[in-house]
């Protein structure tokens, strides 16, 4: 079963609830982590993480905090679980080669590689701002002339 991982779930429960809160000039990994029943330093690593890679904006001093450094409708779940556990991969063998003695006769590699392409086609799809709305649809059309796939969020 694919999961993502605690981090992912957290990051992007952080950045749903940075976008309900947006008239707020920022605010601080303790009241997103009070909010959700989230581990504080947990969080706080996570924010960190996504303000390196140019998702969130860091407010220094007193007032302190985070704040979406682009609008939440620009930014995908794709690229956030992208910045916290890196490339997606449904299967171990994934972009590499080498540790696999199968490699050569594998039949399933190249679908399943299809497979790992439509998750993060759909992941790619799913905004933040798609998150924070209540009852969303997204609809994702993989090629033209192949069926759609709707999702309720």
């Amino acid at each position: 079963m694919l999961r993502l991982t605690k981090k992912a779930d957290y990051g992007l429960m952080a950045l749903k609830y940075l976008s309900e809160h947006a008239d707020e000039a920022s605010l601080s990994a303790k009241d997103i982590a009070e909010a959700y029943h989230i581990p504080p330093q947990l969080l706080a690593k996570i924010l960190q993480r996504l303000a390196k890679v140019g998702i969130l904006r860091s407010h220094a001093g007193m007032n302190g905090g985070y704040s979406l450094l682009k609008a939440a409708r620009e930014i995908s779940a794709f690229e956030v679980i992208h910045a916290i556990d890196g490339p997606l991969f449904i299967t171990s063998c994934g972009l590499s080669h080498s540790g696999c003695d199968l490699t050569d006769s594998c039949t399933i590699k190249e679908p399943l590689a299809r497979v790992n392409d439509s998750i993060s086609g759909l992941l790619r799809s799913i905004s933040i701002a798609d998150l924070a709305g209540s009852s969303t649809e997204v609809t994702v059309r993989r090629n033209p002339g192949q069926e759609l796939v709707t999702i309720q969020l």
